[in-house]
This record gives structure tokens, C-alpha cells and sequence, in this order.
């Protein structure tokens, strides 16, 4: 099969989120699986020759390689990516973003009949790419090159819409009649995440829990109803881990490498996590681990309710993260009043994120809407049992086997389950049953990419 992956970031050029990883990750276990793959991303400032050996095409167009001999182009336009950051700036998401998606997307589908790269599917992922089939289906529709072409579209987060104003449509080219309640009108705004699942042939999201919860009115952000008409077509597919950078064996930045067979060794970056985060350093002691944006929807309003009691608990907590101003002065404060129970670090530290996942006995994710998330599934892979809420990709991974899990998102049921985790510690032969349940676990994206082949598979069944 021929496809085509279209998606504003890819690991390793360039990284907001964890869109970046499916994009980089996926292609590659595609190639393993036989597939002839290409992608196509806009090229951004920090895209640069040297790191990624990066050759010219022609005007306008760059490329690399990943994998074994993946073509990934690069759209180029000075003046629409020459800029420091990939959507905005301190002041907020750039205001030409319209105008810079539109120039990518007319410029990945001019290349793929330039290459004469007749793709099977075209995989595109959240409103960057969104205006590829959109395009594809109102201005290309009669281009024979596009004739057998099929499409899925993946939302990683339907929070994240495109939303413009209305006098921006004209911008688009294409005709009014495609600004209407049924293809990209939303609230008298243009809507490009919208256009994205009325065009695609198919739709699909990144966990199974989280395509059921977007059709609905709680978890939907206004498109539950598009969804709902076109629910035949909607999937959930998990992501997948990246074991060659997330395993104890292996990792280079944790203090002592272990395995599912010498779990021991994790009793050494306990002990070093604690040190490194000035906390009194003991084995029998829970140590709780968070890495995450400081944000509401990651659960920090719980919380933050329920911190008081937390650190009254016989615990340590590790927070690595930034986010919103309110948390960052609160956990500030608690951390100041509690020094031998918290250990707050508001930055990104990729080294310290390591230490964190390998060094902690469990990893807090009370997240109150999930996707997918990643976290929970790097901690099981080193023996740390995750806490979560259940909602999204974290009620598709973890269970009460080989985790905590509460339902109802409430503080004092965070609580709860934070009693239960801590009591459970206590039993170190149970324990360590836990910590092995968890390190069995295989999230691999081996397993996910066979899962988007089949759901290929049903795009190219359906009929234009």
C-alpha cells in the first residue's frame, strides 16, 4: 500500500506534543510492515540542514529520510515558517495561520502528483492538515491523479479545532457553498477540524474509550453531533510507545538500568531521584511521580484541592512540569510549607522526566480528559504503577491489575485512591507482583500499526 502521512509536526524534526510522535513513530512501523510511506510537514525555522541532512528537491520543497528510506518533504515558504515557534508565540497562536495551513496543504498535494506518488490513503492528523482533504474533495475532485485516492483523519485532541473568522473564507479558494452548517460553518466561524471528519473517509482517534467519549455532549466541544452522523466511521486506535527510548534496560539517563528480571535495580534510582530532588532518601516510603503540563485538564484541580491532605500522608511527590501561573504558585507554596514531601520542578527536563518514571514506586495522572496519554504507559514499562482517572486512553490501558484507578472526578476520591495506593505499598511482596503485571504490558506500535492498516484497509473500500 502507498500512503501518504500529512502532519504539522514529526518526531524528530519537529515536537509540540504527541502528535509529533505518531507522526514520527507510525510511518516507520508502517515501512517495517512492507508499506511504501511519505511524509509531508511544513518546514519550519528550526528544521536545519546539518542535524538532518536535509536535500533540495526543487523550489520549495526540501527532504530528509527516517527510518530505513522514508521520504519526509518539506514544504517551504519563508515567510509562513521562518518563525521561531510552530502555531504562535507569547502573544498567542499566530494570526496568519489560516493563510500558512491553506499554503501547506495545496503544497503536499501539488508534490505527491509532482513525485508521482500515487497514494492509496492520505493519513492526515488534526486541523493543520485538515485543508489536504478538504481540498481533495472540492477542488481536486476531478483531478484523475487523485481518483483512487482514500482518506482517514486523526483527532489527537478535539479541543484543538482551527477555528477563523468567517471574512477569512475567501482565503481558502474555494466557493461559499462549502460554508454552511454541514461542511466547515461553526458558529458563523470557519471550522477546519470540522471539515477535516466531513471529508475524510474515515475517522479515527487515539484510543477506543476517547472515540465513544467525543460523541458526546461532555466530550465533544460542539462536534459531537458531526461525529454522531458519522459514527460508521469512527475508530479508536491506541498510540504506541516508543520502547527503543523508553525502557529500563537501555536508558542512559537513569541511575541504574533494570529488567522485568533484575527489577532491583530500581531500588537504586529510587534512591537517586530522592536525592537529586532533595527529599530524605528512603526505601519504604511511596514516592509519587508527576510529569505533566500544570493544567486543569491534566487534573490539577483536584488536585490542588485535595493537596493538604496529600502531603499529610506518609508520601514524597516529584512534580516535573509547567503550566498555568495559578499551579505553578500554589504547588510553589505547598512545596515551600512540605520540603521533605514535595519536590517541585517547574521546566521541561527530559533527564529529570527519566529519573522520574524510573525512580518512582507510582505516577499520578488524575487527568480529567485523556486521549490517549503516554505517561501512564512509560511508567508501566519501568515497574511504576500509575493513578489515574478513567476516562480516555488511560481507561484502555490501565486496569486495577496492574493499577489504580478512580471514577468519579472528585478530590476526595483522588484521595481515596492515593489511601489505597499507599497502603498497598506497605505489602512489598504484592507489590512487586504489581510492578511485574505492569512491566508485561506491550504498547508497542507494532501491535497500533497493524490496527491503522485495517482501518486502511476499510478507507479503501469506500466508494468516492
Amino acid at each position: 500500500m502507498k500512503i501518504a502521512v500529512c502532519a504539522s509536526e514529526v518526531v524528530p524534526f519537529a515536537k509540540t506534543g504527541g502528535l509529533a510522535d505518531v507522526a514520527g513513530a507510525l510511518p516507520v512501523e508502517l515501512e517495517a510492515l512492507g508499506h511504501e510511506v511519505v511524509i509531508i510537514m511544513p518546514r519550519y525555522k528550526a528544521i536545519q540542514e546539518p542535524k538532518f541532512k536535509i536535500q533540495k528537491l526543487k523550489e520549495g520543497v526540501s527532504y530528509s529520510v527516517t527510518g530505513k528510506k522514508i521520504k519526509v518533504y518539506f514544504i517551504e515558504n519563508e515567510a509562513y515558517f521562518n518563525r521561531d515557534g510552530l502555531y504562535g508565540d507569547k502573544a498567542g497562536d499566530y494570526k496568519d495561520n489560516l493563510d500558512r495551513f491553506s499554503c501547506y496543504s495545496n503544497g503536499a498535494l501539488d508534490l505527491l502528483k509532482e513525485i508521482n506518488f500515487k497514494a492509496d490513503i492520505i493519513h492526515c492528523h488534526d486541523w493543520q492538515s485538515a485543508l489536504v482533504l478538504i481540498y481533495l474533495k472540492t477542488h481536486k475532485r476531478d483531478d484523475p491523479f487523485y481518483r483512487d485516492t482514500r482518506t482517514v483523519f486523526t483527532i489527537h485532541n478535539i479541543g484543538y479545532q482551527g477555528l477563523f473568522p468567517k471574512d477569512e473564507f475567501p482565503k481558502l479558494g474555494i466557493g461559499w457553498e462549502y460554508f454552511n452548517m454541514e461542511k466547515l460553518e461553526f458558529y458563523d466561524k470557519i471550522n477546519l477540524l470540522k471539515g477535516g471528519m466531513v471529508f475524510s473517509d474515515i475517522i479515527n482517534t487515539v484510543s477506543p474509550t476517547y472515540a465513544k467519549e467525543i460523541q458526546t455532549k461532555e466530550f465533544g466541544y460542539g462536534l459531537e453531533g458531526v461525529l454522531g452522523k458519522r459514527k460508521r466511521d469512527v475508530f479508536g486506535i491506541l498510540n504506541g510507545l516508543d520502547y527503543s527510548i523508553w525502557n529500563p534496560e537501555t536508558d542512559k539517563f537513569i541511575a541504574k538500568n533494570f529488567s522485568l528480571k533484575n527489577i532491583e535495580g530500581k531500588n537504586v534510582d529510587k534512591a537517586d531521584l530522592q536525592k537529586i530532588c532533595g527529599l530524605p532518601v528512603d526505601a519504604k516510603i511511596p514516592l509519587f511521580g508527576v510529569v505533566s503540563r500544570l493544567a486543569e485538564q491534566k487534573g490539577f484541580d483536584i488536585l490542588a484541592e485535595a493537596i493538604e491532605k496529600i502531603c499529610r500522608m506518609k508520601l514524597q511527590l516529584v512534580i516535573l512540569g509547567t503550566g498555568d501561573m495559578k499551579y505553578h504558585t500554589l504547588l510553589g507554596d505547598i512545596a515551600k510549607k512540605y520540603p521533605k514531601v514535595v519536590s517541585l520542578h517547574l521546566k521541561f527536563d527530559d533527564t529529570l522526566a527519566h529519573k522520574i518514571y524510573a525512580g518512582s514506586d507510582i505516577f499520578l495522572m488524575p487527568s480529567k480528559y485523556e486521549p490517549c496519554g503516554l505517561g501512564q504507559l512509560i511508567s508501566m514499562s519501568y515497574g511504576t504503577i500509575p493513578l489515574v482517572f478513567k476516562t480516555g486512553g488511560l481507561a484502555d490501558t490501565v486496569t486495577t491489575h496492574d493499577g489504580f484507578v478512580f471514577d468519579k472526578y472528585k478530590s476526595a476520591d483522588l484521595i481515596k485512591t492515593l489511601e489505597k495506593a499507599v497502603k498497598a505499598f506497605k505489602d512489598q511482596n504484592e507489590w512487586l507482583k504489581l510492578m511485574r503485571k505492569a512491566m508485561q504490558n506491550n504498547f508497542s506500535w507494532k501491535e497500533s500499526a497493524k490496527d491503522y492498516i485495517s482501518l486502511y484497509e476499510k478507507a479503501k473500500s469506500k466508494s468516492r
